[in-house]
């Protein structure tokens, strides 16, 4: 959602051409797409650096706040919905992320049970624009 720029264009296409998909690494944007990296918060972690940076761009705050309101409908966690974004993809097979603890699976886990709308997909897209 905040790194599309790296597949989408020539690679997607030639994949969605040939019949092939990708596998993803890096879904969660280094865990910004968890929603635990919010303006004004300080977050004690190694990848802060790295998942922070998407604080300081409105595509970033957009899609934090279409994140929310997505998962809100569901009562699912925010990487859950990221994470069911980038499955929805049609040259995605699946998302890579990786949990840190054994308490972040669950949210990790969960996606393969949750299907977005096609509003939805649609809601996400145009926030990370």
């Amino acid at each position: 959602l905040v790194s599309r720029d790296t597949y989408e264009g020539p690679l997607q296409e030639v994949a969605s051409r040939t019949g092939l998909a990708a596998v993803p690494y890096f879904a969660l944007a280094s865990g910004f797409l968890t929603g635990k990296y919010r303006p004004g918060t300080t977050v004690d972690s190694a990848r802060a650096e790295g998942a922070g940076k998407h604080l300081d761009t409105e595509r970033g705050i957009r899609v934090l706040a279409a994140l929310d309101e997505v998962a809100g409908a569901h009562g699912a966690e925010v990487a859950t919905v990221a994470l069911a974004w980038l499955a929805a993809r049609p040259t995605v097979a699946a998302p890579i992320a990786s949990a840190r603890t054994v308490e972040q699976l669950p949210a990790l886990l969960a996606v393969a049970d949750l299907t977005l709308t096609d509003a939805e997909v649609a809601r996400l897209t145009e926030a990370s624009a």
